[in-house]
């Protein structure tokens, strides 16, 4: 049997099982906060580019597209609003498979739900699968993706965006496979995009749905894939991670599912940057409540995990003069900013830094940390000299929000309130949130979308 058929079949023999309560309390508040985040960018000008393409790329549908008055197909709302949710380095994160889930699961899901008339329990039921299965194709190959310059939520999105999407448009067995196939013929995200620190990162996830879903119409249509898509000699884990085993390591992971249950270890996202650089940020704020200001700060160390530093410290000179957008990457800029402002925010990327924090980035220097355990938790170690030679140091075991350091649900739950009222009125958002925590229950999603229309004046 193909990886592709294994995997259709694993998550048909999941659908016929209870999903258990924390996993669907997990899976609302992850939901939840997708979608805050994309009415958030909806209104900054990261997202500009997608408020302006909306009406060309969405067409017609019943499909709601964040932050606009119109909806449109499913692929092009889950392509809008799957970008949208990406724009702000702000979604969530599982950290051991290194799958940004929720930007390209809850896009799909939402979308597809919608045009098909789903109710609430098949739109998460949906969203619970797909993120399960995406967490296997990140943990068969951790890093690996990465390491060939892909990101795995756009190359590993594809196949997902197309399981989910045949789910809920109900097609069957072979034509899910087929689906596969075809979405693989599509499946695109160069890490290139770091060289200037351009906003395409974000059309990742977007396009991934946007691949799936059409794929999924292609397969109903009649169009067939290769169905070795996953473990072929031109398959996704050969060509895209270089990694001969991943195949094999995924069937393995696809008998998990039903009874070993991912989603409740994915990591919220508290900062709107690299997840990267969050274990930096709460590292630089305990130093800063020890009394650490810039101005006492004559060097900084960072010690940063190998697989992490590709990213947040390459090259380092850029990344010591990066603003705005490219700053969500740089090391020097984020941690400066935290010991300057006490607070790294929507409103530390909308602006140029200051100069205190320019200077500052100046002074930071990073090592390799050894016995790093990256992936599966982000460690950070700082040490900071004072001008008085006095050292200070600060280290952080796994960022907060991950697995090991649960967020809490009032912190999910504010950031969620926050961001959605960037866009929709706080009768909307109330409803939002009323909704999608019990949207199990809901018969349609008319009450979701109604809400998703209740924009807030500009």
């Amino acid at each position: 049997m193909t990886v592709s058929r294994d995997l259709v079949l694993g998550l048909t023999r999941m659908s016929a099982r209870p999903i258990p309560d924390e996993v669907l309390t997990a899976a609302k508040l992850h939901l939840l906060d997708a979608i805050g985040v994309g009415l958030a960018a909806s209104r900054t000008a990261i997202g500009e580019p997608y408020r302006n393409a909306a009406p060309d790329l969405c067409g017609t549908g019943g499909a709601s597209v964040f932050g606009l008055d119109l909806s449109g197909s499913a692929a092009g709302a889950a392509l809008i609003n799957g970008g949208l949710i990406h724009s702000l380095e702000f979604d969530d994160t599982h950290t051991a498979s290194i799958v940004h889930g929720s930007s390209l699961v809850a896009c799909v899901a939402l979308a597809v739900a919608q045009e098909a008339g789903a109710d609430g329990r098949s739109l998460l039921g949906a969203f619970v699968r797909g993120w399960e299965a995406f967490i296997r194709i990140g943990l068969a190959a951790p890093g690996a993706f990465q390491a060939q310059g892909f990101q795995i939520t756009a190359v590993g999105g594809a196949p997902i965006a197309a399981l989910i999407a045949g789910e809920l448009m109900d097609l069957d067995e072979d034509q899910r496979v087929n689906a596969i196939g075809i979405s693989l013929s599509q499946a695109s995200g160069v890490f290139e995009f770091l060289t200037n620190g351009s906003s395409v990162k974000s059309l990742h996830p977007g396009w991934a749905a946007h691949a799936g879903i059409v794929a999924a119409i292609l397969a109903r249509a009649g169009m067939t894939g290769p169905e070795t898509a996953i473990e072929g000699r031109f398959g996704l884990f050969r060509r895209f991670a270089n990694d001969e085993g991943a195949a094999d390591r995924l069937r393995d992971l696809i008998g998990e599912l039903g009874s070993t249950w991912r989603v409740p270890e994915a990591a919220f996202k508290l900062r709107p940057c690299c997840h990267y650089l969050h274990p930096f940020i709460e590292a630089a704020l305990d130093l800063r409540a020890r009394g650490a200001t810039v101005a006492s700060a004559a060097q900084v160390e960072c010690r940063v995990p190998a697989g992490a530093a590709p990213l947040i410290c390459e090259p380092w000179n850029e990344k010591q003069r990066a603003s705005g957008h490219p700053a969500r990457w740089s090391l020097p800029i984020v941690v400066a900013a935290a010991l300057a402002d006490g607070n790294v925010s929507l409103d530390t990327f909308e602006a140029a830094p200051s100069r205190d924090v320019m200077a500052l980035a100046q002074r930071i220097t990073w090592q390799p940390l050894a016995g790093a355990r990256f992936p599966e938790r982000f460690e950070a170690e700082i040490t900071l000299t004072a001008q008085d030679g006095t050292i200070h140091e600060a280290r952080v075991d796994d960022v907060y929000g991950n697995a090991s350091r649960p967020a809490r649900e009032d912190d999910v739950m504010a950031k969620f309130r926050a961001n959605a009222r960037r866009a929709v009125t706080a009768d909307g958002a109330a409803q939002l949130e009323k909704t999608i925590l019990a949207v199990e229950h809901e018969p349609s999603l008319g009450a979701m979308a109604a809400a998703l229309q209740m924009l807030a004046p500009q």
